[in-house]
Order: C-alpha cells, then sequence, then structure tokens
C-alpha cells in the first residue's frame, strides 16, 4: 500500500544542506531506501513509496541530522555511510564519527571521518603505535594521519612531526632541479606541506620547521636515526624497496608513533622492482601490535568523479589480467600446431 510522509526540517538552509548540490542527495536518497520519489518544497520532503521504504527514508534523513541541523554540506558519501551503519548495526560509531571532530582547519572548519572505513582507520592510529593504511586515491590516507599528528603535537603528546616519503618521479623526469638540496626535494614533498597548510596558518609552518618541532624530509634522510618521541608519518609507502620500507620501520623509537600510507595500484616504481609495501603487508600482517587498514573506492571523499575513475581503472585492471589469463591457457602444442597449420597452408615463394 502506498504510503506519503512529509518531514519537515527547522530551516532552509538545513533542507538545502540534505538535498545537496542540484537536489543529487535526492535521488540518492530514493535509490538506497527504495521509495518511489523524494521530493523537496521548501523545507519540507515529501516521500511516497510503500511503508516500508517511507519508513526507511525517513530513518535515513534522521540520522543524517548531526550534519544538515549545522548546515554542513552533505554528500553520497554521508548517505551511504549511514546506509552501512545501519546494515552493519554501527550505530554507536557512526554518532561518534558524526559528532566527534578531529580537528578544525585553520578556517575554523570542523574536520570529521567522513566513511566507517576512515573512522576504523582514525582509531588504529590512536591505538597502535604502527598502522599501515592501504588505499586509492581520494580516501583521505595521509591528511586524517596528518590531521592526527597535528592535534598531537598541539596536545603536546609528542614533541615534533616528522613527515618523509620517497622521492621517486611519478612517470617523467623534472631533471636537474635549481637550489639547494633542501629545494629540490620539496616537489616531492608538497601534497605532505599542503595537508600542513589546510591545518595551521601558513606562517607558523616555517616557524616550527625551524624549531625542529616539524620536519619534512625525503626518506634517504631516516637512515642512521633513531626517532624518539616522535609522530611518523611515511607517504607513498608503494614507492619504496623492501630494503627502504624495512630501514624506516626499525627507526622507530620510545614513545612514538608511525603511520604508514600507500596505495599499490600507483607504484612508480621499474618494473622489476618489488614494492616495499606489499612485502611489508605480507610478513607483518599477523604481528601483534600493527594495524592494517584498507580503505576502498567507498571511502573516496574527493570530487565525486574521483570515485569513478578509480572504479573505471580497476574495471579496466581486471579486465587486463583476465585477457592474459586466456591467452595464456592455450596450450603450446596448440599453438605452435597452429603456426605449423598456417606456414603448409601459405603459397610457395616461387620468386
Amino acid at each position: 500500500m502506498a504510503k506519503h510522509h512529509t518531514i519537515e526540517l527547522p530551516n532552509t538552509s538545513s533542507a538545502i544542506a540534505l538535498a545537496g548540490y542540484r537536489e543529487e542527495n535526492l535521488k540518492h536518497l530514493a535509490h538506497l531506501s527504495g521509495v518511489d520519489k523524494v521530493v523537496l518544497r521548501g523545507k519540507e520532503f515529501w516521500l511516497s513509496g510503500n511503508e516500508q521504504e517511507v519508513d526507511r527514508a525517513s530513518r535515513l534523513i534522521k540520522l543524517l541530522e548531526p550534519l544538515w541541523s549545522k548546515g554542513r554540506s552533505i554528500t553520497k558519501v554521508d548517505i551511504r555511510t549511514v546506509c552501512e551503519a545501519v546494515q552493519d548495526s554501527r550505530m554507536e560509531d557512526l554518532q561518534r564519527l558524526q559528532n566527534e571532530p578531529l580537528a578544525q582547519t585553520q578556517r575554523k572548519e570542523d574536520i570529521l571521518a567522513r566513511t566507517l572505513g576512515q573512522w576504523d582507520y582514525v582509531q588504529a592510529i590512536q591505538e597502535r603505535d604502527l598502522t599501515f593504511c592501504i588505499g586509492p586515491a581520494g580516501t583521505g590516507k595521509t591528511f586524517l594521519a596528518a590531521v592526527i599528528a597535528v592535534q598531537a603535537l598541539r596536545e603536546k603528546r609528542y614533541e615534533r612531526i616528522i613527515l618523509t616519503r620517497p622521492a621517486v618521479e611519478a612517470g617523467e623526469k623534472l631533471g636537474f632541479l635549481p637550489g639547494d638540496l633542501q629545494q629540490k626535494v620539496n616537489p616531492y614533498l608538497r601534497p605532505l606541506y599542503d595537508a600542513l597548510y589546510e591545518l595551521m596558518e601558513p606562517d607558523k609552518v616555517p616557524n616550527l620547521m625551524e624549531q625542529g618541532l616539524i620536519e619534512v624530509a625525503p626518506l634517504a634522510y631516516m637512515r642512521g636515526r633513531t626517532l624518539n618521541n616522535a609522530f611518523v608519518i611515511l607517504d607513498e609507502a608503494q614507492n619504496t624497496t623492501p630494503a627502504q620500507m624495512k630501514m624506516v620501520l626499525t627507526r622507530l623509537g620510545f614513545h612514538s608513533r608511525m603511520v604508514v600510507t600507500g596505495d599499490l595500484t600507483q607504484t612508480d616504481l621499474p618494473d622489476y622492482q618489488t614494492s616495499g609495501l606489499a612485502i611489508a603487508h605480507k610478513i607483518l600482517c599477523h604481528v601483534e601490535g600493527i594495524a592494517f587498514c584498507k580503505l576502498t573506492t567507498n571511502d573516496v571523499v574527493r570530487h565525486p568523479l574521483v570515485q569513478r575513475i578509480v572504479d573505471a581503472y580497476d574495471r579496466y585492471d581486471q579486465q587486463t589480467v583476465q585477457q592474459r589469463n586466456q591467452k595464456s591457457d592455450i596450450p603450446k602444442n596448440l599453438s605452435s600446431h597452429i603456426k605449423l597449420k598456417r606456414r603448409r597452408s601459405s603459397p610457395p615463394n616461387r620468386g
């Protein structure tokens, strides 16, 4: 039996936040809940469908209240996160995710985990001394680690932050760069600087670096050091060799914490070189005290196109592997037979 239900929000800004850009959230709510239609009229939402579907849509809207009640922009990611929390019975985690900001940007905007995968990642960082996070671009691997590190530094739980990554060129040769050594490696470390400037006022970052409270350096600088009382972030770990990975992991000192992030689908190493991140996962995945978090395209929180791009590349890679497997399944003797048959059927050379 069809049911019609109206939900009135307290103000227009809340309604706009829930509807999303060009009201794209309304279609997504309808798709996930199964209702026939979700329509926005002023600050009222009209729902139509069978009773169970309408009740499901109403519950989703209610669970999003901590976001729309504050006028925060809501995306498809937020709606999907609420659905996953309901399906997996993780309502307590959802409430904490929505109501416990991790920090504030220098523009005074709250920073929140946006997905349950991100929430699990944040909890792992806070509970373990060594955390690995593997996932595609746009899932917040580096940014969330930097957020927690900056907060820990502000609360004086650690004496310094060390941000490092291997200086590997991403498919292009940069040649000889001008300047001193620090200026030469800065292009490789720019994503780490971007995270810092998002969290802190621009003039504070250089001061903290001069004081040694924040260090941004290429991976080669880590050899021979013992990193005590530090929060260490190794970014782009898929570009480390196994020897480099072992070297940096064994730098961990007393009262220190380390986060290792990477995307195994974006390795810039030569084809013959195995990624140190892949080897570390095989060797350390069952070691006590180490956490491994895997983020997926469902955790992508950049522009919606990023998720579709990642999915498209994944499908292409799977098709390529299938085609290679099909070719390798042809028996060698059959392949030789085909070649011999072709030679016999070809006309003789009468030149």
